[in-house]
């Protein structure tokens, strides 16, 4: 993890929009593609269906047909290149000394799952953000932040080697008029997304996992990852605390080999770094899917090459 001090707020960067917007379409290999592919079968043992929606679940209100990887392959979906290889995430609002611990994890374990190296910007403060950008629940009475203005703003200084860039905030988010809250939103096009652990709850274990789990799902968005609905996963969609929690953090066997294809990062190291961090704070159920990952992943066939997946990811452009 690294710390940089320029925030989005205050600095201008002289990017085009092209720059910003410029598309990839990188040309990728079919035996990378081949290994991937084997990935989602070597990694099945580990899936879980995603069991038939409850009432005011995210499937019994959005009619979802999913992703599998192979669709995912067909999205031209974004991901990091050689001059744009880093997750920044940039504070905003008033953080706690235990919120600012909860940004140190929530980094430490993001550039553990995305293998991306991860800069941590300083804190901006809740005056930079417009009045107009603001408001108070009509019902509920909580202070909100427009999460649209957020995301127009990190598009707008997305730094120029970025692969995403990131806001977490410890305010409340409402993304549109006739919704309640969000806990996050992306721009798949843009690179650039918010989460909040304004709702998260105030236990530390709890609202780390809560916390965990929108981050890596945002960014998923942001490489091109459209929400899981086979099986139970960090990319499913939720509507609610409650249906969140009975999600996991990590992500299935069809969502796991996009990480690889959008970061380049090795699953088996990837594996191992992620369940010693699990096992370090807690979260049992999370290092048990990681451990076993590792044994599934080593004991693949021979020509399931990461040597080769590393080489490959070194030519883009």
């Amino acid at each position: 993890m690294q710390h940089q001090t320029p925030s989005p707020f205050s600095q201008q960067l002289n990017l085009s929009v092209d720059e910003i917007m410029k598309p990839k379409n990188q040309a990728r290999s079919s035996k990378l593609r081949r290994d991937l592919i084997e990935t989602t079968k070597t990694l099945a043992p580990l899936g879980i269906k995603l069991e038939p929606p409850r009432d005011g679940d995210w499937l019994a209100e959005h009619d979802e047909k999913g992703q599998t990887f192979l669709r995912y392959l067909t999205s031209d979906p974004v991901a990091a290149t050689p001059s744009r290889n880093k997750i920044y995430i940039v504070p905003l609002g008033d953080f706690t000394d235990e919120q600012h611990e909860l940004v140190r994890r929530v980094s430490e374990f993001m550039a553990a799952f995305y293998g991306l190296p991860v800069v941590v910007q300083d804190v901006v403060g809740l005056e930079s953000v417009n009045k107009n950008k603001q408001r108070v629940h009509p019902e509920w009475g909580d202070k909100q932040i427009l999460s649209t203005f957020i995301l127009d703003k990190l598009t707008k200084y997305l730094p120029p080697d970025a692969a995403t860039y990131l806001c977490f905030t410890s305010s409340d988010l409402w993304p549109r008029d006739g919704w309640n809250f969000v806990f996050g939103q992306a721009s798949l096009v843009n690179r650039v997304g918010v989460w909040s652990f304004y709702r998260h709850g105030s236990k530390f274990s709890k609202c780390l996992k809560r916390t965990l789990s929108t981050a890596v799902h945002e960014t998923g968005h942001i490489f091109g990852m459209r929400h899981c609905t086979a099986y139970s996963c960090g990319m499913c969609g939720s509507n609610s605390l409650p249906e969140s929690d009975r999600r996991p953090i990590h992500f299935c066997p069809e969502c796991t080999p996009k990480v690889s294809w959008a970061t380049g990062v090795d699953l088996v190291e990837r594996a191992k770094n992620l369940a010693a961090l699990c096992e370090e704070w807690g979260l049992n159920q999370e290092a048990e899917y990681y451990a076993r990952s590792v044994e599934l992943l080593s004991s693949a066939k021979p020509d399931y090459s990461w040597e080769h997946h590393r080489e490959h990811q070194q030519k883009f452009q």
